[in-house]
């Protein structure tokens, strides 16, 4: 319940300020201000619910929580796909594929080129959606997008410590960030040349994800 909280005081304090917060002057203020909220907030089931939520004493709003939303691509060049090497925690040093959360009003695909260009500076087009996958463990769920790069010019954005365009046989498998990674080559490997497919999902008894992408 304390993280609920957490999750909510963060939330307010973002819709409040905006993502690059308020700077100094203002901060405290709007600290105070989102934990008055928060204190307004019981736990308890809403009618006609089967579980706990944060429910506000004053006017009965539910703050429900929902799955995050990771959009990214298996881009290639001709035979070769591009894989990026994390700046970032989790798993920082580790090969990935472009791909991060989806922003608030944005179209899937979008984001799946706007992940691309800010992780490789890699132009995306998009063909079609490849796979979705579900990691109840962290609830997330993954659109991940064929795509084809438009360009060969690709550069190493802020939260990318190195990229590659990797033929398949020398994909680095033993540092692969994720096992979603892993799941996602495999299903464009499966797939090339097919035009018109279902998206894939989890594989069987998939393993869980190490942490949140």
């Amino acid at each position: 319940m304390l993280e609920m909280r957490r999750r909510l005081r963060h939330s307010i304090l973002m819709t409040a300020t905006g993502n690059d917060g308020p700077g100094t002057e203002g901060a405290a203020e709007s600290a105070a201000e989102a934990d008055a909220a928060v204190a307004r907030f019981e736990p308890r089931v809403p009618d006609g619910d089967d579980r706990t939520r944060l429910v506000c004493r004053d006017c009965g709003f539910i703050n429900y929580e929902n799955p995050k939303v990771v959009v990214g691509s298996v881009a290639a060049w001709e035979d070769r796909i591009l894989l990026c090497r994390r700046a970032i925690e989790p798993r920082r040093g580790y090969w990935t594929l472009p791909a991060g959360y989806l922003e608030q009003h944005e179209e899937a695909a979008a984001g799946a080129r706007r992940e691309a260009w800010e992780e490789a500076r890699a132009e995306l087009a998009i063909d079609q959606l490849l796979a979705v996958y579900s990691i109840p463990r962290i609830s997330q769920i993954q659109l991940i997008y064929r795509a084809a790069l438009v360009s060969p010019d690709v550069a190493a954005g802020p939260e990318t410590l190195e990229l590659d365009l990797f033929p398949w046989k020398s994909i680095p498998w033993d540092d692969l960030a994720f096992p979603s990674v892993r799941w996602a080559l495999n299903d464009y490997r499966a797939l090339l040349g097919q035009t018109a497919f279902a998206p894939r999902s989890n594989p069987p008894e998939g393993p869980p994800e190490e942490g949140a992408e």
